[in-house]
């Protein structure tokens, strides 16, 4: 009984800070999508066995993948400050915390679309050298087409991993779940409320994988 009145308590806080972790999760999450696929397809088609290979495109977004993914995430978010700060003129909030997260989305999402698309059969390049289709052409009409069950599944995991670090965000002012959990139930010795945030956030990344696993072998035509 008692915590039930401690949840239901705390309740219109914890939505509050799902909002804010959908928020910079949103905005994360479709700039990861667009960005990050950009630079794998680059690195798929600048690499050394890439259609056109490109030393200085690779050197370039290579640098940029392995810094952002190695980088400590907690680090990352406080280097950034001066930069967020100058953007969207203040460095708290979600949106502002969006900024760090769609640095690291694109990363990730962009070295995960280069595995896949690595993955697909020489024949498919085979094949479209044959019928004579340009770059654009093959990229969009064969290479995304036979790695779309891939992709889907790579952007699900980048989904899961920013979930993840979305959590870290509350340390600097960014609000969302995780800050959440650590101020009224950690630091308020709530632990009833941090765990039921715990396992509210297990459910919703279970949610997600299964989401994704599902569309992923819906649209896989291979079999």
């Amino acid at each position: 009984m008692k915590f039930m009145k401690q949840v239901m308590y705390y309740l219109p806080e914890m939505l509050k800070a799902l909002k804010e972790t959908g928020i910079m999760l949103s905005i994360s999450l479709v700039i990861g999508l667009i960005v990050g696929l950009l630079i794998g397809i680059l690195l798929y088609l600048h690499g050394s066995d890439g259609v056109r290979p490109n030393k200085g495109v690779m050197f370039f977004l290579n640098s940029y993948v392995n810094v952002a993914r190695s980088f400590p995430f907690l680090l990352l978010v406080v280097a950034v400050i001066p930069v967020t700060r100058f953007i969207f003129d203040t460095a708290f909030g979600p949106i502002a915390a969006s900024f760090p997260l769609s640095l690291v989305a694109v990363a990730i999402f962009g070295r995960l679309v280069e595995q896949v698309l690595l993955d697909v059969p020489k024949e498919v390049t085979e094949l479209s050298s044959a019928l004579g289709a340009t770059n654009s052409q093959f990229v969009f009409y064969f290479l995304l087409k036979e790695a779309r069950s891939g992709l889907v599944l790579s952007f699900t995991s980048m989904m899961i991993s920013l979930m993840s670090y979305s959590t870290v965000m509350g340390v600097v002012g960014g609000g969302g779940i995780g800050d959440f959990a650590i101020r009224f139930g950690y630091q308020r010795y709530e632990y009833e409320v941090m765990y039921t945030t715990i396992v509210l956030m297990i459910l919703i990344v279970g949610s997600i994988q299964l989401l994704g696993t599902y569309i992923s072998k819906k649209i896989d035509k291979r079999k």
